[in-house]
């Protein structure tokens, strides 16, 4: 019996680093444009008026990308049960020394949460990007809303994007395995996501 057990598709795992890349070229594009402390990363892209260019590119292909990704786990993302509600209570056992054990799916809670953040994110980012892409079309006032909104959702991304890969990699090791090889270890699968394990068994 092999000792793997498949819990990603060449497919999911192609377009999820597809919406990574994104994200990344995103993020150092718009951080000159989000701040004159930052505006070195520039360099990066050839100049200001590049790095502008790169920034809608990779902000359409975000966009259509990371839609497609939730959607593609709509329904696994967006659905909680009581296994789930004893995820949240117990808070995943991060905060707790002793060594807690729950009944998840394919995601856990915070996987779940993290996805629909994503989604919602990735909507909002969009649709202020709009305003911004084009400002003497729209009301001044909506596009210095869009500013804020754009501002402060780039924010919370990265924070929560940072949390994401600490757990999928430091925080527990074995998870970027599933995201790499699309195979995890059926020790790891057991233990982290046993209820997944039984109906993929």
């Amino acid at each position: 019996m092999s000792n793997y057990v498949e819990r990603f598709s060449t497919r999911e795992r192609v377009l999820h680093w597809f919406v990574t890349a994104a994200f990344i070229t995103l993020v150092l594009s718009g951080l000159g444009l989000y701040s004159r402390l930052f505006t070195g990363y520039f360099d990066f892209f050839g100049g200001g008026a590049n790095a502008i260019l790169f920034h809608k590119i990779a902000g359409v292909l975000f966009f259509a990308s990371s839609l497609l990704l939730f959607f593609s786990h709509g329904k696994e993302v967006t659905t909680f049960d009581e296994d789930d509600r004893e995820w949240l209570a117990g808070r995943g056992g991060y905060l707790s020394r002793d060594e807690a054990h729950f009944n998840c799916g394919k995601f856990n809670p915070g996987q779940k949460m993290f996805g629909i953040f994503i989604g919602v994110a990735t909507l909002a980012l969009g649709l202020t990007g709009i305003f911004i892409w084009a400002p003497l079309a729209f009301p001044r006032w909506l596009v210095q809303l869009s500013l804020l909104v754009h501002g402060l959702t780039f924010v919370l991304a990265v924070m929560f994007t940072v949390i994401h890969v600490y757990l999928a990699t430091i925080g527990n090791p074995g998870t970027l395995e599933g995201m790499l090889y699309g195979y995890v270890r059926r020790i790891w699968a057991r233990k982290h996501h046993p209820k997944w394990y039984r109906e993929v068994e």
